[in-house]
């Protein structure tokens, strides 16, 4: 855990609030965005982050500083969109990231200048085949390949969210990529 999050986390034990809000200031972002994975409604969205920020507020005395702040607060945010979708009688997704939703980098100018309606229409289909994968996956593999691939979480910080070892992360990791790979391929070097 970083040393300015762990100072926060001292401070809010010790009954200090505004330190729990330089704590939401600096994860809320990343948050919201893991909860509209799960949620579509935007206003949902506020709503469910805000509830996972008031469940980490009082649960935060029982925070050990065993495992960054982030990944513990990542664990209540997605424990709490499920619990939404769950109160609201709807299913979670099949998945936990949206391909769709990955396409965040914008890469070099270059890159953009070459993009023509045939490879926007082959970069289409070759997502489609990677959310298919994705979707196929068992819940185990996805989340790890996801929480990896996707989030930049470290082994270690999966295997505190997965509450399992880190050698069963990798190879999960690996199974999963493996399959994504096993789907994707004839569909390369078919374009």
């Amino acid at each position: 855990m970083s040393d300015a999050d762990a100072q926060l986390v001292a401070r809010v034990q010790q009954g200090d609030k505004r330190a729990f809000d330089l704590l939401v200031l600096k994860y809320q972002h990343k948050i919201h965005s893991l909860i509209s994975r799960y949620v579509r409604d935007h206003a949902e969205v506020q709503d469910v982050a805000q509830e996972a920020f008031i469940k980490a507020f009082r649960a935060i005395n029982n925070f050990r500083s065993e495992s960054a702040f982030y990944t513990w607060m990542y664990r209540i945010a997605i424990n709490t969109a499920k619990n939404h979708l769950v109160s609201r009688s709807r299913r979670p997704p099949s998945t936990d990231v949206d391909v769709d939703e990955s396409d965040d980098y914008s890469g070099s100018n270059v890159l953009q200048d070459m993009q023509t309606p045939e490879s926007i229409l082959h970069g289409d289909e070759v997502a489609g085949v990677v959310k298919q994968a994705l979707d196929s996956l068992p819940e185990d593999l996805r989340t790890a390949v996801t929480l990896r691939e996707f989030d930049g979480l470290s082994y270690e910080d999966i295997a505190d969210v997965m509450s399992c070892p880190v050698g069963t992360v990798r190879s999960r990791i690996f199974r999963a990529r493996e399959a994504i790979d096993k789907q994707v391929r004839p569909t390369l070097h078919r374009l």
